[in-house]
């Protein structure tokens, strides 16, 4: 039984990184209902804006936290005004943005292959090993400020989306894009901050993926957990895609605890074909007419 609750909790942790990636995955889907694939290059940058600032600037973690966080939002309204924004403009098809995202993941990955290079990095030691005891459970310092970050972060984000007028705005958009543009509302500027937020939750998630992992150049490819815990919570659902990834992180570590490592990515995949076969919409998600 103690394996079990470590594992459980060892998940929860986890997951909450995977809801940071895959409400930033729903948000941009919500408003432009397509699957911004560049969202992995945005967190691997974030992971290396925060390693850059630890291990070179020897800043204080908040301040590179911070810095990670403004500088992916930057990268993510960058993206979305060089990538997405004349396709919008021109109405093109929904495939253009999937091929346009692709392409742009692509090109930040090279980039940083050909500038900073393939090597792992290892962040520097930011909290103390020595774990916090519970009876027979031990939860990693680590484990833990990763669960309260990923809480305050994604707290804030509801309190933005449920209480201010801009949330409201959002909530619109999502609903109608077209709708919403007629009754006055700037729907490019809700998408500029759409990005933004995304880009930033993004730039947390690299960080603390980073510090408990390594960075490396494909670590963008966890976005892939993202979109996997978005469809499983329901596209266009941010409650759904955090239910989604919590979910995906205790069964990737309950799988892992119980049988093989090796079969985390095999039960993550299995898990989308069942919920796209069995229930396309997700658990929480709605028609996309509804999705708001």
């Amino acid at each position: 039984m103690t394996t079990f609750f470590q594992q459980l909790i060892n998940g929860i942790s986890i997951g909450s990184v995977y809801a940071l990636m895959a409400v930033g995955y729903s948000l941009v889907y919500s408003i432009m209902n397509f699957s911004n694939f560049a969202h992995g290059g945005v967190i691997m940058l974030g992971a290396y804006m925060g390693f850059f600032a630890l291990a070179v600037g020897n800043l204080p973690f908040p301040v590179a936290m911070i810095l990670a966080t403004l500088g992916s939002a930057l990268l993510a309204i960058v993206l979305e005004r060089i990538a997405y924004n004349p396709l919008r403009k021109r109405n093109a098809p929904y495939l253009y943005f999937i091929i346009s995202a692709m392409g742009a993941s692509i090109f930040l990955e090279n980039l940083v292959i050909a500038i900073i290079g393939p090597n792992f990095k290892t962040y520097p030691k930011v909290f103390e090993k020595e774990p916090f005891l519970i009876g027979t459970l031990a939860l990693g310092r680590l484990d833990v400020m990763m669960f309260i970050i990923s809480a305050v972060s994604l707290t804030a984000l509801l309190f933005i989306i449920e209480k201010t007028k801009t949330g409201m705005a959002i909530k619109a958009t999502a609903y109608n894009l077209r709708a919403s543009a007629l009754m006055g509302v700037n729907t490019d500027h809700i998408i500029f901050i759409v990005f933004g937020l995304g880009g930033g939750l993004a730039g947390i998630a690299g960080v603390l993926f980073g510090m408990k992992y390594t960075v490396y150049p494909q670590i963008g490819f966890i976005t892939t957990k993202a979109f996997i815990a978005a469809v499983f919570g329901g596209l266009g659902s941010l409650s759904g895609a955090v239910l989604g990834a919590i979910l995906l992180g205790v069964i990737e570590t309950i799988t892992a605890g119980y049988f093989s490592s090796q079969l985390r990515d095999l039960i993550a995949f299995a898990l989308l074909i069942f919920i796209l076969v069995v229930r396309p919409m997700g658990i929480m998600g709605k028609q996309n007419e509804d999705k708001a």
